[in-house]
């Protein structure tokens, strides 16, 4: 274990990762997506300000179980987890309001190792808000946040100051292919040494009702937060989507074991996308696709974890084995 690095004594510091060349944007994404055979764009577009509060909603529907199941989960394991790893610092991935991480800070409180939060985001203004209340919450806590895409920017994470546990929860880890989720997860063990651990939520194989169900809720609200990402593109890059020309499609492909969220176009339709200098053609029943969500069984993700330089050393489940926590640490 290499000696970690003493903590400044601010406490809050913000590293942003989006300057410079070498960034890759929602022109970029959109550029490369809406040219190919089958259009496609990446899930993290939906997230601006209108997105975050339609998927706030979509946590507190009967059908979206993933949510409150972690939490459930978490609530019941997070002391044995702390415990476990004597973990001073948490890395969270994707943190956003910081819900879940209270848990684990929680935890660490009591068992008097807390540190360190280092929450990565692309969202700066719900890091800061989130970061004040924890800073307020827990006395002696530092935050160091980074504002940036987990894709691309780990490697400006700050050097651990304690035994670390990154936090990768919600199950997002199921919105990667299997080739890039191990190519994210290799990322990942770089910011772990011999001590440290990786905390994983993933939804866990079950009947194509229930996952169908959870992303094609009665309410209609997946549906909008879906055709969301059509307004990012119409107000970000000067697109003219009509988005009632567009229907939510939400299918469980049993062979890849994951859901697919899908745009489909009503009708042959032509989009502008001025910023760019792009025009895409949509034939009538044309779907793009916008979300891919992965489920997992225990096997899987061991199989996954040993081709990252990871081993499972933790197996958390709710009692219908619906999602589950998983605890990793270097092989």
């Amino acid at each position: 274990m290499s000696e970690r690095t003493r903590i400044a004594p601010v406490p809050l510091r913000v590293d942003h990762a989006f300057e410079g060349a070498g960034t890759r944007t929602l022109a970029d994404d959109a550029r490369d997506g809406l040219t190919k055979p089958f259009k496609d764009l990446p899930p993290k577009h939906f997230y601006d300000s209108r997105g975050a509060a339609l998927f706030e909603q979509i946590c507190e529907l009967p059908e979206y179980y993933p949510t409150r199941t972690e939490r459930a989960i978490l609530e019941q394991v997070a002391d044995e987890i702390i415990a476990q790893t004597g973990a001073g610092e948490l890395v969270e991935l994707g943190s956003g309001s910081a819900t879940k991480t209270r848990l684990l800070l929680d935890a660490m409180a009591r068992a008097g190792t807390l540190e360190r939060f280092v929450p990565v985001d692309v969202t700066e203004s719900a890091v800061r808000a989130s970061a004040a209340l924890l800073i307020e919450e827990y006395p002696g806590l530092v935050v160091h946040a980074l504002i940036g895409d987990f894709e691309r920017h780990l490697d400006r994470v700050p050097a651990a100051c304690a035994r670390r546990l990154v936090a990768f929860l919600g199950g997002t880890i199921g919105n990667f292919a299997p080739s890039a989720r191990r190519r994210l997860l290799s990322t990942l063990r770089t910011l772990l040494e011999d001590e440290d651990h990786l905390l994983l939520g993933t939804d866990l194989v079950k009947d194509s009702a229930t996952l169908e169900a959870a992303y094609d809720d009665a309410a209609g609200i997946t549906a909008q937060f879906n055709l969301n990402i059509l307004h990012v593109l119409n107000r970000e890059l000067g697109a003219n989507f009509d988005t009632d020309q567009f229907e939510h499609v939400a299918i469980f492909d049993e062979t890849n074991e994951w859901i697919e969220m899908r745009l489909r176009a009503r009708k042959a339709q032509t989009v502008r996308l001025a910023a760019i200098d792009l025009t895409v053609e949509f034939a009538a029943g044309e779907e793009m696709r916008t979300e891919i969500s992965a489920k997992f069984t225990r096997e899987r993700l061991e199989a996954d974890l040993a081709a990252s330089g990871l081993e499972l050393v933790g197996w958390y489940t709710d009692e219908q084995s619906r999602f589950a926590l998983s605890l990793a640490r270097p092989a």
